[in-house]
């Protein structure tokens, strides 16, 4: 190729200039949506390069108390958790904020703001120690309540069914931003030379099925008699392959190129299963839908879950349709 021709070559287009696009898809969209995914992406920026310097400061470990959950916070779980509050509490179109990180709705006091915004700052945040892949789960509604007072728990107890946009950002070898608005799914890989996300990955589809499983082996014990027979089958039957960091979104980002499943079954530490339903799986179940694949929780698919408390549980089982169908089957003719 001649230097003419590189020269030429297009640089790509940007997250800003894609969304302002598509916002032509919603006829009540009036710029709000499109702004407010602009702010979950400027949070991002920050954060990415707060977890790149990681090493070289004094931001990792525990941050000494626990959260809502009971879980030790992580320094960079309580500094993601500002990062995104300030972004959205900044950008004007939040009027109330649900994180993992808070036991109560946060007011931004952006009563005029039309959305709610449910979030998990930064999933698997204990894995920065060792530089493993962690990432930002969000989901986002229209809010139910009047514009102009604040935000209320029915917000963001509408149900997975109801979310208008939701998606994840994953900081890994590259930082990359997936997101859908029920419209298929599509990936934005930050370059940090231009401090812009550039589209990468168009309507994103996970194979039908796959030879990946990704579970924690150490509970096999502890799952229903089901879920092991499942996981033994994938083993003997597919020769499938185990790949599991304790990354959620690692995990489910790439089982959603590869095609696979992710497993969270219950145990006995947690019967009700460990993952949060409103940040965690109704966005990821949102997303893998749009791909091509499905969300499911041992009786019902995750997005017809009807929620009963903000920081509820959720036990998740998220990919190829073929291998959820499969996991379906072994579940009813054993119960």
């Amino acid at each position: 190729m001649t230097v003419e021709a590189t020269i030429a070559l297009p640089v790509g287009t940007t997250l800003d200039r894609f969304i302002m696009r598509q916002q032509e898809n919603f006829g009540y969209a009036k710029g709000e949506l499109s702004q407010l995914l602009r702010d979950i992406a400027l949070a991002s920026k920050i954060i990415g390069k707060e977890i790149n310097r990681a090493g070289l400061t004094d931001i990792t470990g525990a941050f000494g108390r626990e959260n809502v959950q009971g879980e030790s916070q992580q320094k960079l779980d309580v500094i993601a958790n500002i990062r995104f509050k300030r972004a959205l509490i900044n950008g004007g179109e939040v009027c109330g904020i649900l994180s993992e990180e808070e036991d109560e709705i946060i007011q931004t006091n952006n009563y005029n703001g039309k959305y709610v915004v449910a979030i998990d700052p930064l999933d698997g945040s204990s894995n920065i120690d060792v530089n493993v892949s962690i990432g930002t789960i969000f989901s986002i509604y229209r809010r139910v309540s009047p514009v102009g007072t604040p935000a209320v728990i029915d917000d963001f107890m509408q149900g997975g069914r109801k979310q208008v946009a939701a998606g994840y950002i994953l900081y890994g070898s590259s930082t990359v931003m997936v997101y859908t608005t029920g419209q298929g799914v599509n990936c934005f890989t930050y370059e940090s030379s231009l401090g812009e996300f550039f589209f990468s990955h168009a309507d994103m589809t996970i194979p039908s099925t796959g030879k990946i499983y990704s579970v924690n082996d150490a509970y096999f014990d502890e799952f229903a008699a089901p879920v092991q027979t499942f996981v033994t089958e994938m083993r003997r039957t597919k020769g499938a392959m185990a790949r599991y960091i304790g990354s959620l979104v690692g995990d489910f980002h790439r089982n959603l190129l590869k095609g696979g499943i992710y497993l969270y079954p219950p145990t006995a530490k947690t019967p009700h299963g460990k993952l949060r339903l409103l940040y965690e799986c109704y966005p990821l179940a949102f997303v893998i839908e749009q791909a091509g694949g499905r969300g499911y929780d041992g009786t019902q698919d995750i997005l017809d879950i009807t929620p009963t408390h903000v920081h509820q549980r959720c036990a998740a089982y998220l990919g190829s349709t073929q291998l959820i169908d499969e996991l379906v089957k072994q579940l009813n003719c054993e119960v």
